[in-house]
């Protein structure tokens, strides 16, 4: 099968406007300014690179092709050199369908495959109709599911024979109210440049000794991160849709780009959900389900959320839907680590103040260098409200891990979801008689430093909680391995 017949014009202006863009770029880096923007040889580059583009781009075109066969989806592309792929599809954990606003206007969509074990896109095809995208999305999860149960599909390939959608049921749709205070609390990480790039434009230059001048930048800074980050929350999870069809979540998101995807419950590996303080006070929550090196819609840019915001209770349903889990009874750290964390908050308010000294003695002179000492009487507060959001629990099914307090995280693990349990201590824990228990599985969210840990227990009862997790994790596996014999006999 062949990919769209849009997507060779598409693929060919996209590829055409980076060629002649860098064309362009490479002419001012090599020539005049003024004698190279003549509009003549502007319009030759712009020529060079569209022709470039749609002969790369047609020598591609002609060279894609892809199949989904019983148990593989086999793809030969390549221009200069030919490829062919087979990917099992019992591998294939997630399909995802990226969309945005000219690609919609055009019918096309760019479809993408995860397999387990894998922290990037195993094959993309771009592009497709959106109807063969959700076709290859439903026909890849009813084959897996053939495969394991041992039936033969040999399968159909026509892109006209309309495969028959299962049943949905709707788990989760953000309402506009949801929307707004996410949108409203976020703080998006990319758009923080905006505060330095569009503020001076404002605001003008400024001396640095008006300090009127000064609080203004600062607050017109942080109102433009504000709102930068709330539109591109609110673009993000625009008209977020969570359902489940069968032994898998599906999702839909986003304005202008837009996401279909799926998430296999059989492949989840954890479930976290998230919260700040103004979450916290509020009531509300987030959900991430982390697959086997995967986390869904991550994009490249780690684990989404598969509940946006909800009411905490809402989430606490939604989590048990995905991996049902008793309500938690957390074990807190020793109360000799908070006395750490006050020590720790101490030394680094003693190194603001004697950077702020150096500043005043040998830079500039304001007088008030000393004033941070004043968090010295909020470094035990803030070291108990850390002790406070700390703790484990252990389950029948599941540990539970707790940390964080800005952004608190609370992590179900099942047993045999566990990878390795990991006992660490630094050498300031140890003067502290103090370790951390690492429970990795095989997720994604390792790979970002998000994987379940209990952090600062007692010496001996971490090694209790090592043990007690790896000793469960045999038991599980013990027990499927008998419960799948009982199932083939």
């Amino acid at each position: 099968m062949k990919l769209h017949p849009l997507s060779l014009p598409y693929r060919a202006v996209s590829r055409g406007v980076s060629v002649g863009s860098s064309l362009l770029f490479a002419g001012l880096a090599l020539g005049g300014v003024v004698d190279f923007l003549e509009p003549l040889r502007v319009a030759l580059l712009a020529v060079v690179g569209l022709a470039v583009a749609v002969t790369w781009e047609t020598a591609y075109y002609r060279r894609f092709a892809y199949e989904l066969t019983g148990d593989s989806l086999d793809i030969e592309s390549g221009v200069l050199s030919r490829r062919r792929r087979e990917i099992p599809l019992r591998r294939v954990q997630n399909v995802d369908i990226r969309r945005n606003v000219v690609q919609r206007a055009l019918g096309l969509s760019s479809v993408s495959l995860e397999t387990a074990g894998g922290d990037q896109t195993e094959a993309s095809l771009r592009f497709v109709s959106y109807e063969e995208a959700k076709r290859l999305q439903r026909e890849i999860q009813r084959r897996k599911r053939a495969e394991a149960a041992g039936e033969v599909d040999e399968g159909d390939e026509s892109p006209s024979e309309t495969v028959e959608a299962e049943p949905e049921e709707e788990l989760y749709a953000i309402r506009s109210s949801e929307l707004a205070l996410l949108s409203a609390i976020s703080v998006e990480p990319r758009v923080v440049g905006l505060a330095f790039v569009v503020v001076p434009l404002v605001t003008g230059e400024s001396s640095g000794v008006d300090a009127l001048v000064g609080l203004t930048q600062l607050a017109l800074s942080a109102l433009v991160l504000w709102v930068a980050s709330a539109m591109v929350t609110f673009a993000r999870y625009y008209d977020f849709r969570l359902t489940r069809v069968g032994d898998e979540l599906r999702y839909e998101r986003g304005l202008l780009q837009r996401y279909d995807g799926t998430v296999p419950l059989e492949k989840v590996q954890t479930v976290t959900l998230r919260e700040n303080p103004l979450m916290r006070l509020a009531g509300y929550a987030t959900l991430a389900v982390e697959t086997a090196g995967y986390a869904p819609g991550q994009g490249g840019g780690g684990s989404q959320a598969a509940v946006p915001l909800a009411a905490r209770e809402r989430v606490l349903a939604l989590a048990r839907e995905v991996e049902p889990f008793r309500e938690p009874t957390f074990e807190r750290p020793p109360k000799r680590s908070r006395r750490r964390y006050a020590g720790r908050y101490a030394i680094v308010v003693l190194g603001l103040t004697a950077v702020a000294y150096g500043v005043d003695r040998f830079v500039v002179g304001f007088g008030l260098w000393y004033a941070p000492l004043a968090l010295l009487a909020v470094a035990p507060v803030a070291a108990h409200y850390r002790w406070k959001h700390l703790g484990y629990s252990t389950g029948d099914d599941h540990v539970v891990t707790r940390v964080g307090y800005w952004r608190r995280a609370t992590t179900v693990v099942p047993y045999y979801r566990v990878q390795t349990v990991v006992q660490q201590a630094t050498i300031f824990q140890r003067r502290w008689r103090l370790a951390t228990v690492v429970v990795d599985t095989a997720s994604s969210a390792r790979l970002a430093g998000r994987d379940a840990r209990a952090a600062d227990l007692d010496a001996a009862t971490a090694a209790q909680l090592r043990e007690f997790v790896a000793g469960r994790l045999q038991d599980d596996l013990r027990e499927r391995r008998a419960a799948e014999r009982v199932a083939e006999e």
